[in-house]
């Protein structure tokens, strides 16, 4: 069964930094394109950042590129998404997912998620 399960998520107050973490398992780690999603209220769920089974490929929505960092440690079954320079408009729950493509920015590419976990960003 594949469990994906993040933490690191808070309230923090515009300008901060928050560092997101997912672990992974019961799939094969290093063969999976990972991503990180998130959902506001009352919004859809949007692609936020992705990176390819050797680390070797990253994107970023325009809107967090040049803040976010995504990163994985295949050692540790882990994706991590460093988040600075936070924004209100950063408010949401995060998501993380795995794809059996090498990389992918598109939702519906994925195939397993975690449950998510909220980032508050306070003005």
């Amino acid at each position: 069964q594949v469990q994906l399960v993040e933490s690191g998520g808070g309230l923090v107050q515009a300008g901060g930094s928050l560092r997101l973490s997912c672990a992974a398992s019961g799939l094969t780690f290093t063969s999976s394109g990972l991503g990180w999603f998130r959902q506001a209220p009352g919004k859809e769920r949007e692609f936020v950042a992705a990176i390819s089974w050797n680390g070797r490929s990253t994107g970023y929505a325009d809107s967090v590129k040049g803040r976010f960092t995504v990163s994985r440690d295949n050692a540790k079954n882990t994706v991590y998404l460093q988040m600075n320079s936070l924004k209100p408009e950063d408010t949401a729950v995060y998501y993380c997912a795995a794809s059996s493509s090498y990389y992918t920015t598109l939702v519906g590419r994925y195939d397993h998620w975690g449950q998510g976990t909220q980032v508050t960003v306070s003005s």
